[in-house]
């Protein structure tokens, strides 16, 4: 991916019903402590908290901040198991199409 405005990676996000993707601009070298206000200004402030997320096994969506914040908003999590893309296949399928478009 090019760089644009020093970002080098994009956090897709598809709501579970409606469908909606967000596509937020970002460093592949965020802490996951920087990716809470991306998700609040971004998310949280649009659609409310989520009763469940479901991400790969990536060290931000991992983290003890992520396991500590989605205790404290009962917020559940799936975390997809390695080498089964299909977990989070909303977004899997959305991945190619902003590829083509990049």
């Amino acid at each position: 991916m090019l760089l644009s405005n020093s970002f080098d990676s994009i956090l897709v996000i598809v709501e579970r019903f409606s469908k909606m993707e967000a596509f937020i601009p970002t460093i592949s070298s965020i802490p996951s402590l920087d990716l809470a206000p991306l998700f609040i200004k971004n998310i949280f402030s649009k659609h409310g908290l989520p009763s469940s997320i479901v991400s790969d096994r990536g060290l931000l969506f991992d983290s003890s901040f992520w396991t500590n914040l989605c205790q404290q908003r009962k917020i559940s999590r799936d975390l997809s198991t390695a080498h089964h893309p299909e977990t989070d296949g909303q977004t899997e399928r959305v991945n190619p199409i902003l590829e083509h478009y990049l």
